[in-house]
């Protein structure tokens, strides 16, 4: 089915070693993208894998796709922060209409990539939202604990990764963002940006097994939850403080009524009161000081993309070996 309006798009894909399951996804954008897609590129992120990249994998005849470039890392740094530099190279050296961010591992599916296409409109971002995982019982257990956490402390409910695609204009805004460096989704979130989702089922990986744990996925996780620092601050000072109020409150009805009834507080009740006095100033000291220490970040100039994004690169190139 062909598209609205034919659209020029570079399709961003991280990698770290997992070169042959990058290949055959290619191949399948390849086959299930129409031709009247209109001008299609893939920029592989080469995530500063240890196997090398064969370029005969990606020389294949395209129908649709137009051309495939690789920007090699010099370490590993994540593929969020791959993303990030993905973005900032897109920016300098490529010319499109839009985005498309895309794990390589299959688990994005090239008919998901046509879905997207087909939302989008051009005014805003749109991001896959999941209406299938492939993941285990217990992985998704602590999935929608993540999401509960995450609404609380944010304010922001969450459903979506890295799927997504958006304008070329939004990258002015993106790659100056030291949120980028952190995590992609929660700075396009922070940005302000527009954005919307559709419905996409997640697919599998088509070889090997992923490299995320459930350490990684947690840090991944806190990632995302960081972008939004200074809000997870105030609202955990704004919980401390309800929570100290409302449990002083309780005490001290307590303390009151015993009183009333002529009953004389225990020492061990005095100290049991002591020791929450000191607790609860504890408490609001700590979250007084993190959120302080979060604002104060705000000022900060940290890791710019646009700025240091050539600290880390080492080179770009289309695979038919021309710089």
């Amino acid at each position: 089915m062909p598209l609205p309006t034919p659209l020029r798009v570079v399709i961003l894909m991280p990698v770290r070693d997992d070169w042959a399951s990058a290949a055959e996804l290619i191949r399948r954008l390849d086959r299930v993208l129409p031709s009247q897609s209109g001008s299609i590129d893939v920029l592989i992120v080469d995530d500063g894998s240890l196997q090398p990249c064969d370029p005969a994998d990606f020389q294949a005849d395209f129908a649709v796709l137009r051309k495939v470039r690789i920007l090699r890392l010099r370490r590993n740094l994540g593929h969020q922060r791959a993303i990030a530099l993905g973005l900032v190279h897109v920016r300098q050296a490529m010319d499109c209409d839009a985005v498309m961010v895309m794990d390589a591992d299959g688990e994005d599916t090239p008919e998901g990539a046509l879905q997207l296409l087909h939302a989008y409109s051009g005014s805003g971002a749109v991001f896959a939202e999941r209406t299938r995982r492939t993941e285990s019982v217990v992985f998704q257990f602590f999935y929608q604990l993540y999401r509960m956490l995450h609404l609380v402390l944010t304010g922001i409910a969450v459903r979506v990764g890295n799927f997504s695609i958006l304008p070329f204009s939004y990258l002015d805004t993106l790659v100056v963002m030291s949120e980028m460096w952190n995590h992609y989704a929660a700075a396009l979130f922070r940005s302000g940006l527009r954005y919307s989702t559709t419905p996409i089922p997640r697919g599998h990986r088509i070889f090997g097994t992923s490299r995320m744990n459930f350490v990684s996925l947690t840090a991944h996780g806190i990632s995302a939850i960081s972008v939004f620092g200074d809000v997870v601050g105030v609202r955990l000072l704004i919980l401390s403080v309800a929570g100290v109020v409302s449990l002083g409150a309780a005490i001290f009805a307590f303390a009151a009524r015993s009183a009333s009834s002529g009953a004389v507080l225990s020492a061990s009740w005095a100290a049991t009161i002591g020791v929450f006095i000191v607790i609860c100033i504890q408490i609001i000291t700590m979250a007084i000081s993190f959120t302080f220490s979060m604002l104060s970040n705000r000022i900060n100039l940290t890791f710019i993309p646009l700025r240091d994004a050539e600290l880390f690169v080492a080179f770009a190139r289309d695979l038919n070996g021309d710089e």
